[in-house]
């Protein structure tokens, strides 16, 4: 069954993550994104969740009972599904139907506007919370999407923020209700006067953070690897996964 499903709302592709109840990032999901957004033939596109939720980010169970070399795998993975949504030429909306946590965060950063629903969806990254850093890619694209302040805020502490404190904070760009978001952000993906002024723009603006990472991703990707190795060799997912389990119980 496709991880990812693409509808075309008058003339704008919809693509749905779908995979499972909180649309989990994990290898094949994102390698089903990358194609997906390499081959999208239409003017502009809404990017949002199947389900209740946008993204609750990596799949943490799967990369510890992977290992080592799933990391290794999963990592640059990461890095090509954030660029191939980050880099589409095209207008991108986020529809951000629910919780976008840590890696859906940095998806919804990847698009150039982002409608929030109200209700209790939540939007942030929480690696400090588990005790592991993203890659440069990841944060240079937050910090893009999020502004200088914003992704300081959001990389340093973990927090998420309910729907009101996102629009507030400038991770979001409008809120609406639950069940207008898809059709709130087709409407903000219109096609642009020009394709082409508008692909020459994007790359414009996006140019300084391609020169950032050609200067950073071979000082620090090597590290973040190592981070994540030692995450899952010590046993720092699991701790955290059964925190959030014992959590919920307590409810």
């Amino acid at each position: 069954m496709a991880r990812v499903q693409v509808d075309q709302v008058d003339g704008v592709a919809v693509v749905r993550l779908a995979n499972g109840k909180v649309n989990a990032l994990d290898l094949e999901l994102l390698e089903e994104i990358t194609h997906v957004f390499h081959e999208i033939t239409a003017e502009s596109v809404v990017l949002t969740g199947a389900g209740p939720n946008f993204s609750a980010g990596v799949d943490l169970r799967r990369v510890a009972e992977g290992g080592a070399d799933y990391v290794r795998a999963f990592l640059p993975a990461l890095d090509r599904a954030f660029l191939a949504v980050f880099g589409l030429g095209k207008p991108t909306v986020a529809a951000i139907n629910g919780h976008a946590v840590a890696g859906g965060a940095i998806l919804a950063a990847a698009c150039d506007h982002r409608v929030m629903a109200t209700g209790r969806g939540t939007i942030g990254v929480t690696g400090m919370l588990v005790g592991m850093a993203f890659p440069p890619t990841a944060l240079e694209i937050l910090g893009y999407g999020f502004g200088d302040r914003g992704v300081h805020r959001a990389a340093l502490t973990g927090h998420t923020l309910a729907p009101a404190e996102a629009l507030a904070a400038g991770y979001v760009d409008e809120l609406t209700a639950p069940d207008l978001v898809v059709d709130t952000a087709v409407a903000r993906a219109r096609p642009p006067a020009s394709a082409e002024a508008y692909r020459l723009t994007k790359a414009v603006l996006q140019a300084p953070v391609h020169e950032r990472l050609a200067r950073t991703r071979p000082v620090f990707d090597q590290q973040i690897l190592d981070l994540w190795l030692d995450a899952v060799e010590d046993g720092r997912i699991s701790r955290y996964m059964a925190s959030l389990s014992g959590r919920e119980n307590g409810r």
